[in-house]
């Protein structure tokens, strides 16, 4: 978790790590604390986990972002780091009505990177700048 989340929010990720690791299961007491404090996003969000939505792509060059295949199937770029999501979501919800801490593609980030459950891409340095500056259509 490299992005500052609320110290409650980093807590309860960690406990899912540990508790995830230990068991393979997310316990009731911890779904409802993702609900808690996430609300209805952490529901899409395990949605999107449980399909293997998420993607952690690298370059050799060492840069690396998150791809996230949406529920509608577009793919979304985003960034843990600074909790950035191309998704219209993000840019409502998140930045402009302040009403979400995240938005569900970020939220699944850290859930799956929590559950060992992100893949992990390799991509060659084009591919990434292709990545990270798409071509407007």
């Amino acid at each position: 978790m490299d992005a500052i989340l609320p110290t409650v929010a980093e807590e309860l990720l960690r406990e899912i790590k540990r508790n995830y690791q230990e068991t393979s299961q997310i316990t009731d007491e911890l779904l409802l604390g993702l609900k808690f404090i996430f609300g209805p996003t952490a529901l899409y969000a395990l949605d999107l986990v449980d399909q293997r939505s998420v993607s952690h792509v690298t370059s050799p060059s060492g840069r690396s972002t998150f791809q996230v295949v949406g529920s509608s199937g577009k793919m979304y770029t985003c960034f843990a780091s600074c909790h950035y999501c191309s998704c219209p979501a993000f840019s409502f919800s998140v930045l402009r009505k302040n009403d979400n801490m995240l938005c569900k593609h970020i939220l699944a980030i850290y859930l799956s990177q929590a559950m060992g459950l992100c893949q992990e891409l390799t991509v060659t340095d084009k591919q990434m700048c292709d990545i990270l500056f798409p071509k407007e259509d």
